[in-house]
């Protein structure tokens, strides 16, 4: 797939991060989106194949570390028809960097007709023009291990729909990296998709991120159709359609902390 490393490599119970996981705030932390989708990881063992994650709720205590982490996960209630998880990713000293909830809920074939919501469509990968973050820089992190096209939109001015596609195996040895986790790797990049503060003057940093699907996304390509909103006093919203190539599968939420950089 790609010349880069995978972004972690399992070690017994630890995932330790490549070069590829790093984030744009800082060269010793990782992007949220590689350790949020370890947990979606987790969570999909726990649910069998008559059921579906149906909402992913992550909130990010503190920056995640480019240093080994493991994964925790707990069953809160196994309903017959919705099942409660919680997990956390830990750094290496023991600390809860990402605290997550997850709800997964029964699936039944044909048992509802529900006429499908009426959205045009994004435009397909192959006819979106690729793509760079410009705040993002580097021969290696996050944005090179992750394929970007712009499908709709001019970034930095409002709402913008960008395909992403991982370059990359969330773990090394998991080929092709399935769906889910491709979505949620990706969606933490909604904020970054439609920007509406200038990153060289101001930071949007995002406390939390929550995915909701009504089905299970497919294939490698997530687009994030997405919109920003923010207040001078410095809380702002990132939300997005998440598409997959067939059709919509859900939508996004992110909350942000909107601050001026020194010397902005």
């Amino acid at each position: 797939m790609s010349h880069l490393p995978p972004f972690f490599a399992a070690d017994g119970d630890r995932f330790v991060p490549s070069a590829s996981a790093r984030g744009p705030w800082s060269a010793r932390h990782q992007h949220g989106g590689p350790p949020a989708a370890l947990l979606a990881r987790a969570f999909a063992r726990h649910a069998g194949a008559e059921a579906q994650i149906a909402r992913l709720t992550f909130d990010f205590l503190r920056p995640v570390p480019l240093a080994p982490l493991t994964i925790a996960t707990r069953v809160v209630r196994a309903g017959a028809k919705v099942q409660r998880l919680t997990g956390t990713v830990l750094a290496e000293d023991g600390a809860a960097v990402i605290e997550a909830t997850c709800l997964v809920m029964r699936v039944t074939p044909d048992s509802v007709a529900v006429p499908l919501e009426t959205l045009a469509p994004p435009a397909p990968p192959a006819e979106s023009a690729p793509f760079e973050l410009p705040f993002m820089s580097g021969d290696e992190g996050y944005h090179r291990a992750v394929e970007w096209r712009l499908a709709k939109g001019t970034w930095g001015r409002g709402p913008v729909a960008a395909w992403l596609r991982l370059r990359v195996p969330l773990v090394a040895g998991e080929t092709p990296t399935p769906p889910l986790e491709c979505l949620v790797a990706a969606a933490d990049s909604a904020s970054g998709v439609a920007v509406v503060v200038d990153p060289a003057r101001a930071t949007f940093v995002n406390g939390d991120l929550t995915i909701a699907l009504h089905r299970a996304p497919a294939g490698e390509w997530m687009c994030l159709d997405a919109a920003t909103t923010g207040e001078a006093h410095g809380i702002g919203l990132a939300r997005a359609r998440l598409w997959d190539t067939a059709g919509l599968v859900g939508r996004s939420l992110q909350t942000l902390l909107l601050e001026p950089r020194a010397g902005g």
